[in-house]
């Protein structure tokens, strides 16, 4: 639930004119019609369905709004100087501090202004009162905008409902007295508005709330009897969120301490009655359940932060065991085609090693010599296949340039009987180096299938050159000079030219063409996929 939006603004706004009602609708009803109580009314309290979202123009309206309802005599004022320090408040949580300081200048005038009268001298007194009380919610405002006044999880609906229903006990139980006690109604009800808000940042501010509303239960008790017993419930309650945030048992015994001290002066001392050890009894039960209930809160959500992290090191575990097993897996595999691949190519190449020795000079030393060369090129590419198939995170090193890749799988599918023709266009030195390295492997896997297809003796014609979409590859050989036995193949080189052109984005085909021969095609872009770049 997040109160966001317009029906936020609709309440503060009624609660604004509902405020004002209930002031002036009292003692200004004598003095103006009721129409220009309503209108009144409206005009000071609508300002708050504002305030959220443009808390500086507010407050200079309402700095200004205050000074014309003193001026003409209207009870609103008071209720114009008590939305003005909300407002102000609501600037120093949201605004610059240049807008703070012009905001609090505004309503330290409007609130001097207010507290002139005819005949009234403005004393060093009224000055620093004058400062003060617009002061008090600019400190507050201040304390909220900054890392201290945040809490773990941004949810404000809690303070939204503490704060709410602070007002709520504050005003409505209280209002009737307002006019009767030793202060000034407007700075009465202040109080009362900032006693009720002051249980919204108690989640933030538990000890400075509890001493807040521990001062203002005294002050009651002692300038207003009739709203002692509100006053004492509203620390209770700031008392009971002081022990579910602190969870420091020394702290909350002296908040327990010094809240059996205020309800003892509030309850006991203020009636005259006789302590005695049931009435003593009946005070420490009253102070201790709120604290009761707030610890056992406090000790829930502790419980609750606890299994929650628990359930995150479990899971973050289960991911490092998964990754463990696949790396295992992974290491298992490398060693099998390590044991199996290496033994016999690295067989294949001493025996061609030796026999090149052994053979005179000649086409057939050169067939072993080559056949030895190309079995070392074989090992050293499966040693850095299997460096990566155990080290997932460790990429690929190209061995060569992939024109020079192209270059030598032409020369030695030459020196191996093929009439390999090369067209190799410098351009595609541009394209990226993925797209190259895979051109090159295309390249390389097309000839040996002309080989093991078409035999020694056959014409093929090898083209890779850079076109605006990227690059293009074709490798055409003729038809089979002569007939020849099939050499075993396992069927995947052509898929696997198919899957590399694929996860770059290219398309590759591959067919008997008119002549009887054989013609492979591929194409690569010049952009290629976000995996194929990180890859890079």
């Amino acid at each position: 639930m997040r109160w966001r939006g317009v029906p936020l603004d609709i309440l503060l706004a009624v609660s604004g004119i509902v405020l004002d009602l209930l002031l002036s609708g009292k003692a200004g009803g004598e003095h103006q019609p009721a129409l220009m109580t309503v209108a009144m009314a409206v005009l000071a309290g609508a300002s708050m369905g504002f305030v959220r979202r443009w808390p500086f123009a507010v407050s200079l309206y309402l700095a200004a709004f205050l000074i014309f309802a003193h001026q003409v005599g209207s009870f609103t004022s008071n209720t114009a100087q008590v939305l003005l320090c909300v407002a102000v408040g609501s600037v120093a949580r949201r605004c610059a501090w240049r807008f703070v300081g012009l905001s609090l200048a505004a309503a330290i005038i409007a609130t001097a202004t207010h507290l002139t009268g005819p005949g009234i001298a403005f004393t060093t007194h009224g000055w620093l009162f004058s400062a003060l009380l617009p002061l008090l919610p600019v400190v507050i405002g201040g304390y909220l905008r900054g890392p201290a006044g945040r809490l773990e999880n941004g949810d404000v609906t809690p303070d939204v409902l503490l704060g709410g229903g602070g007002v709520a006990i504050a005003v409505l139980s209280t209002w009737t007295d307002w006019h009767s006690g030793a202060l000034p109604v407007w700075l009465t009800g202040t109080l009362a508005v900032f006693a009720g808000l002051s249980l919204g940042v108690t989640r933030r501010m538990p000890g400075l709330v509890f001493v807040f509303q521990g001062v203002l239960l005294i002050a009651a008790d002692r300038y207003l009897g009739e709203v002692v017993n509100t006053c004492l419930v509203l620390t209770l309650i700031a008392l009971g969120v002081f022990a579910f945030r602190v969870a420091s048992w020394t702290w909350t015994v002296a908040a327990y301490l010094a809240g059996c001290l205020l309800a003892a002066t509030a309850v006991v001392v203020d009636a005259g009655a006789d302590v005695t050890p049931f009435r003593a009894a009946v005070l420490m039960a009253l102070v201790v359940t709120p604290i009761a209930i707030g610890r056992y809160l406090g000790v829930r959500q502790a419980v609750a932060a606890a299994e929650r992290l628990r359930a995150g090191e479990s899971a973050r575990l289960a991911v490092a065991q998964v990754r463990a097993d696949q790396l295992a897996e992974r290491e298992r595999i490398a060693r099998e085609v390590h044991d199996i691949v290496a033994h016999h190519v690295g067989a294949m190449v001493l025996r061609a090693g030796a026999a090149r020795y052994a053979a005179p000079e000649g086409p057939v030393a050169d067939a072993l010599g080559d056949i030895r060369d190309t079995g070392h090129q074989v090992l050293e590419d499966l040693r850095g296949l299997l460096d990566v198939l155990r080290d997932p995170e460790r990429r690929p090193g190209l061995l060569a340039d992939p024109a020079d890749v192209v270059r030598e799988s032409a020369e030695r599918m030459t020196a191996a009987g093929l009439l390999v023709d090369l067209s190799l266009d410098p351009a595609t030195d541009q394209a990226p180096l993925v797209a190259r390295a895979s051109a090159a492997r295309i390249v390389q896997e097309g000839l040996t299938n002309v080989l093991k297809h078409a035999g020694p003796g056959t014409e093929v014609r090898v083209t890779l050159e850079a076109v605006d979409q990227g690059l293009a590859i074709e490798i055409r050989n003729g038809r089979p000079p002569t007939a020849l036995e099939r050499l075993p193949s396992s069927g995947r080189g052509l898929a696997g030219m198919r899957e590399r052109v694929r996860a770059l984005g290219g398309t590759l085909t591959a067919g008997p063409d008119e002549e009887g021969g054989w013609r492979l095609a591929a194409s690569l872009p010049a952009s290629l996929p976000a995996a194929a770049r990180s890859a890079r």
